[in-house]
């Protein structure tokens, strides 16, 4: 029996239920076959199906207290539904609310009534090795409380939100005077906006052409898409999503003016569920100094977009912990996070990862 890799989730929402879905609809998946939506069946000697939940937590009366595999798809979740999940005998525990519930989520939300358990103490005692942070966007006390409960409980922190722990160079250190390693910040969807806006931007830079002027717009109908309605929640987004295109730019040399570029979040779509719309414009000059412009418009499962990366920036964690490796990691975080500590190219993202798995992979 191969070795598990115990994760402890904390949000179980859309992007969650995809993820768990995830683990059990490629569990059998053969690692000598190119397979529609993983990037690695077997990455470093661990296979998708090696990913075990041990447990999960919520503040939705509607999950605390049930099994993960039967939480996953409690409202008001509404990602697709793409695999059988039972119960897998990991518990749902009650979290503290913090600033995790906007004013728009308490409407959809009913806030259990269950007393906050001990984090520290669940994390150790359910064998936890990383916490995965899928809190909602603007969670920055709950995500520095989570952040926190994985040193003291000495496990690897993976941040899938806009809120700077692996980028921040004071939290990054006290991972590394821990002795842990964290992953972060934001997730980079394998298809998404982020990662399509980026490549459009270095080709038209590859081929000799300026960013004048660029936008991408975004509409979803999710509980994030909800929660962002409340803009004051949405400066480290924007800044997450926006320096993630603007670094392209400037690691060439050049620059574009912040009146130029407009990247974020734009409306709650309700019909729109679990997909997400994404309108991405450039302005440019060709040949000649003649304008040349482009528009995009990518629809996808916004979700399951995240998950296939997630899996991942998991076993990227476990080869970590393994290792022995401390503070932020540098190259999956390059490439699978909006906001890494140092921005890289995607391509050569790409290559550190590859190099990172065959250096600490299992031999």
């Amino acid at each position: 029996m191969s070795e598990k890799i115990k994760v402890a989730i904390v949000g179980l929402g859309n992007c969650a239920s995809s993820l768990v879905q995830g683990i059990e609809y490629y569990k059998n998946a053969k690692e000598n076959e190119f397979v529609p939506g993983l990037m690695h069946v077997n990455l470093g000697g661990y296979h998708v199906r090696d990913v075990e939940f041990v447990a999960a937590f919520e503040v939705n009366a509607k999950k605390v207290g049930k099994d993960i595999g039967e939480a996953i798809f409690a409202e008001p979740n509404n990602s697709d539904v793409f695999a059988k999940v039972g119960k897998i005998g990991a518990k749902v525990y009650k979290a503290p609310v913090m600033d995790g519930i906007n004013k728009y989520l308490a409407e959809v939300i009913p806030i259990s009534k269950r007393k906050d358990v001990d984090a520290v103490k669940v994390l150790k005692q359910t064998g936890a090795e990383i916490v995965l942070n899928y809190l909602p966007v603007g969670s920055e006390k709950a995500t520095r409380f989570w952040a926190d409960a994985c040193i003291k409980a000495g496990i690897g922190f993976i941040n899938c939100i806009p809120v700077f722990i692996a980028s921040d160079k004071k939290w990054a250190k006290k991972f590394e005077d821990a002795g842990l390693p964290v992953i972060g910040d934001d997730i980079k969807a394998q298809v998404g906006a982020t990662i399509t806006h980026r490549t459009l931007v270095n080709l038209f830079l590859d081929r000799g052409m300026p960013i004048d002027r660029t936008y991408q717009l975004n509409t979803g109908g999710n509980c994030d898409f909800l929660n962002m309605l409340e803009r004051e929640r949405l400066k480290n987004k924007k800044i997450s999503k926006t320096n993630a295109v603007k670094s392209q730019i400037e690691a060439r040399g050049l620059k574009i003016r912040d009146e130029d570029i407009h990247i974020g979040p734009s409306d709650y779509v309700p019909w729109q569920k679990d997909n997400k719309v994404c309108f991405i414009r450039i302005e440019s000059r060709n040949f000649g100094n003649l304008p040349h412009d482009i528009e995009v418009r990518l629809s996808v499962a916004d979700s399951p977009n995240s998950a296939g990366v997630v899996i991942d920036a998991i076993r990227c964690m476990k080869l970590a912990l393994n290792n022995g490796l401390k503070g932020a990691l540098i190259e999956p975080s390059a490439y699978f996070k909006k906001s890494p500590p140092k921005q890289f190219e995607d391509r050569q993202a790409r290559r550190m990862v590859e190099e990172y798995i065959e250096r600490y992979g299992k031999k």
